[in-house]
């Protein structure tokens, strides 16, 4: 039974391993198209979910890291500070650079592009998400799981941004590009916290196993 066991979570691993390296493909496509389509539209929403890809590639490679090579707990927490910082870096830029735009009223133009393929990403992440959570699951592998989280979180932007820019191309509203962009700064805000916590809270468990009292 105990061999059973193993066997499936090896194979959960060495699946949810896949589907990373999937995610990093994709990402790393998503970063070309996305802020491409965001340069020749004057969407900022679209380059900030171009940007939020190149820090789901590092946590994506951060797992895939972490799961080949059995890192310990207190290797994980500086990755994990690592990730943090990239996320508290964009939630900076993306503060500044979307409340300036409002300030000067600045207008993007339709992407119809940018909303296929917004479209065709949300439904892709969500189903990813799903599928490493139970991979996560059965190989009780909690960086897998915190990445399946993220996974979900970038479908969960890819619609928030998709609604966004529907809003300007057909009800005219200039400002929704914008205010997306901000929910995507304000979001990367929230996971550079979330990212620290964990960290912490590995560094501690780390130095209670080495030190115990």
């Amino acid at each position: 039974m105990a061999d059973d066991d193993y066997d499936r979570r090896h194979a959960a691993l060495h699946q949810g391993t896949r589907l990373e390296w999937f995610t990093v493909g994709w990402n790393m496509v998503e970063v070309v198209v996305t802020v491409t389509l965001g340069l020749m539209a004057g969407s900022l929403a679209l380059v900030a979910f171009g940007l939020d890809s190149v820090i789901e590639v590092f946590a994506s490679l951060v797992v895939v890291r972490y799961i080949s090579r059995h890192e310990s707990g207190g290797q994980a927490a500086r990755a994990l500070r690592l990730v943090a910082l990239a996320f508290g870096l964009l939630a900076a830029y993306l503060v500044v650079a979307s409340s300036w735009s409002l300030a000067h009223r600045e207008v993007s133009a339709s992407s119809p592009l940018g909303i296929a393929y917004l479209a065709i990403a949300a439904s892709a992440m969500f189903v990813l998400a799903l599928r490493k959570r139970r991979l996560a699951s059965i190989a009780g592998s909690a960086p897998l799981a915190a990445e399946a989280a993220l996974t979900f979180l970038d479908g969960c932007l890819a619609s928030g941004v998709l609604l966004a820019l529907v809003l300007n191309g057909v009800l005219g509203l200039w400002w929704a590009d914008q205010v997306a962009a901000l929910g995507v700064g304000i979001i990367c805000a929230n996971e550079a916290r979330r990212n620290l916590r964990e960290a912490a809270t590995l560094s501690t468990t780390t130095d209670d196993i080495a030190d115990p009292a």
